[in-house]
């Protein structure tokens, strides 16, 4: 069953829809956002299920998220869809494209390729699990356990965006259970009987190996239009990395 996701949304014009990576949520593309809505594109930035502000759900998989998009989409009633998603969000949006394929523009991936990942976010699974929300009292508790486990400054704070307050005490807004349940199937290859004709770009970064030229064959097999552009000085987080280039590249591509 399809969930209600939660979205901002700003600008006018062409529809954009964005989805986020894995532990992320649509604040991780607001200034990105704020630029791009500067081209006459009205931007739909998602949360996931199980991530931010919406629902929660014992299912966590790509064909379940995909059909999540496909109801968002159907409720606004967007025409003439670009879809732009991030290491897990690309993969939902390369299921997405895959399954409808006559409602999409255009595809965007970001720093992800169809290809089964073996599963390499135990740390942070370990590290989220180890910040007991019955006992801390303070973000700055949350993060001086979160810093036992992972050293990046970088990565810490991108999870501890995910901490609110309920009522008087600390919460994750990402479904920790479920996702470290079901970490396997994030890593899951993306396959279809049907290819996606449409305008595709991929992203990568020049410093992460999310992308490789091995992927290239599987990306074209699936996506046979598809470019595959690269940001210099970027890791897996190009859109942090290399801001401009990020948003000159997403630019030109949709004013083409």
């Amino acid at each position: 069953m399809s969930l209600d996701l939660f979205y901002r949304s700003s600008g006018n014009g062409q529809p954009l829809i964005i989805l986020h990576g894995l532990f992320g949520l649509n604040d991780n593309w607001q200034s990105f956002s704020k630029q791009i809505t500067e081209n006459n594109i009205a931007v739909y930035a998602v949360d996931l299920r199980n991530h931010g502000s919406s629902p929660h759900d014992s299912v966590f998989d790509y064909d379940s998220m995909a059909d999540d998009v496909f109801a968002f989409i159907s409720k606004h009633d967007l025409q003439n869809v670009n879809i732009m998603g991030h290491s897990l969000g690309g993969k939902v949006a390369m299921k997405f494209a895959l399954k409808h394929q006559d409602i999409l523009k255009s595809l965007i991936v970001v720093d992800i390729a169809p290809r089964y990942y073996a599963p390499h976010h135990q740390q942070i699974i370990k590290a989220l699990q180890a910040v007991d929300l019955d006992t801390v009292n303070t973000r700055k508790e949350a993060e001086h356990i979160l810093s036992g486990y992972i050293d990046d400054a970088g990565v810490k704070m991108f999870l501890l965006k995910n901490l609110y307050w309920e009522g008087d005490r600390l919460q994750w807004r990402f479904n920790l259970k479920v996702i470290a349940e079901k970490i396997e199937s994030v890593g899951e290859r993306i396959t279809s009987t049907e290819k996606f004709e449409g305008k595709t770009l991929f992203i990568k970064g020049e410093k992460s190996k999310y992308i490789t030229d091995d992927d290239k064959s599987e990306i074209l097999n699936l996506f046979p239009e598809a470019e595959i552009k690269t940001c210099a000085n970027a890791g897996h987080w190009v859109h942090a990395d290399n801001p401009e280039c990020m948003l000159t590249t997403v630019r030109d591509f949709l004013s083409q």
